[in-house]
């Protein structure tokens, strides 16, 4: 397949006053063979068509695409069916990309048809020949990092400051030390450590921080070790423990929105003017969120109801153990069925303003042993702890990890360090620096 160039090196040698009998240098021919790169994605040589890539608009169907590039309607029609069972092609969705391998011929008729519901993500319509159809994955690549950093006034400004992504401030400040650390009164000189994976699609989409594998937070002076860990690898349970095996986290999330402004507190002597004052209690807690904001469990549990009434909207119920449940009032939409198992943090609905609500919220009900209570007024429990059983396996999956942690300097150590009289030469390998005298 590739082009052959035919170079001809010429290697002269010329001497003044040379002698006739001296003899010249022979011309050297060399054939080089330059094979030119291919380019494979989706699992097919891009060389061998002619390459289209759009994004589905208002109005697109995939028998308008497809006969928009060459394809009769009897073949669209034969295509649809035999690839109904793998991928519904009603479901294509306005803004998603899409690519035609076309021939590559006058004719530039669509021969695959190819749709990425997100980055990672795609569904092949194979018909050059045989129809086949198939969904599959961009290779995905997880680079291990590590991070510093001393606060001065915020830990996002100090994330930001040294170009790092902010989805390390809210692992750290609503995930990982929430319950342990009040990021609203960081003092200065507040110094953390973090061990973090980031996230490449094809080795160069970047999708942002994956998990944080570890963290050090020194707060007041003192030190927190925070190390995830696997406690239930069938419901994928994943908890942050400190050196000691001892849970980061409590029970429930403060909140069940994030950018949350509490616009109704739990009142049962609530008086409202459009109804002559009179008392109506209200035994939830509003937090007002622009409509479609994301609603999470506040706590692990399974879904007992996930339906609509009119006072309520769209709404969902959880249970948590014998003691709690939760509600959530007032979804654009559910994304739970009774019966799920979700997680704390899972993405249980979208906030809306269905049932009887005067703007976009949701209202979250706390009951405590069949009663419903203010949540903000209970002491909440602590997330269960490691297992014995597991707390032994702990201890020594952390061992190398901590040693990890514990060998990421800070710059202001090393310079102290580099500044002291009897040191000469010292090699920092974790920031790959050296530093001389």
């Amino acid at each position: 397949m590739g082009t052959k160039y035919l170079i001809a090196v010429l290697v002269a040698l010329s001497f003044i006053g040379c002698k006739d009998e001296d003899k010249q240098p022979d011309v050297i021919e060399k054939e080089v063979i330059v094979v030119p790169e291919e380019h494979y994605e989706f699992g097919f040589n891009l060389d061998d068509f002619i390459v289209k890539r759009d994004t589905i608009k208002n109005g697109d169907t995939f028998g308008v695409i497809l006969e928009r590039n060459k394809v009769g309607y009897p073949k669209i029609f034969h295509v649809a069916e035999n690839a109904k069972d793998t991928f519904d092609i009603r479901r294509l969705q306005v803004g998603k990309p899409y690519t035609l391998l076309c021939a590559k011929d006058t004719t530039e008729a669509a021969k695959c048809f190819i749709y990425q519901p997100n980055l990672e993500d795609y569904v092949v319509i194979d018909f050059q020949d045989s129809i086949q159809a198939y969904t599959s994955r961009k290779p995905i690549k997880y680079i291990e990092k590590t991070a510093t950093g001393v606060i001065t006034n915020n830990i996002s400004q100090t994330l930001e400051e040294q170009g790092l992504s902010q989805r390390l401030a809210h692992k750290m400040a609503d995930e990982i030390f929430a319950w342990t650390i009040d990021f609203r009164r960081l003092q200065k000189g507040d110094r953390f450590k973090v061990i973090y994976t980031d996230k490449y699609i094809d080795d160069t989409i970047y999708t942002g921080v994956h998990e944080v594998k570890a963290a050090f937070f020194e707060h007041n002076k003192e030190p927190l070790y925070a190390f995830e860990f696997v406690t239930d690898s069938v419901k994928g349970i994943v908890d942050y423990f400190a050196e000691d095996a001892k849970n980061l986290r409590r029970a429930f999330l403060k909140a069940p929105v994030k950018f949350k402004r509490i616009s109704s507190r739990y009142n049962l002597k609530r008086r409202i003017a459009v109804y002559g004052y009179k008392i109506r209690p209200h035994k939830g807690t509003d937090f007002a969120a622009a409509i479609g904001t994301p609603i999470m469990a506040t706590a692990n549990g399974t879904v007992t109801k996930s339906s609509y009434t009119g006072g309520n909207g769209n709404y969902v119920k959880i249970r948590h153990n014998a003691t709690y449940e939760t509600q959530y009032l007032h979804m654009k939409k559910r994304n739970v069925k009774v019966g799920n198992f979700v997680k704390q943090g899972d993405v249980i609905g979208w906030v809306g303003m269905t049932g009887n609500t005067g703007g976009p919220h949701v209202c979250y009900r706390f009951w405590k042993n069949g009663r419903q209570v203010d949540p903000f007024k209970q002491k909440l429990p602590e997330a269960e702890p490691i297992s014995d059983s597991l707390k032994v396996k702990y201890l020594k999956f952390i061992e190398p990890i901590k040693r990890q942690l514990d060998n990421i300097h800070f710059l202001e150590d090393i310079f102290e360090e580099q500044n002291k009289p009897e040191h000469t030469l010292k090699q920092i390998d974790n920031n790959n620096i050296t530093l001389k005298d």
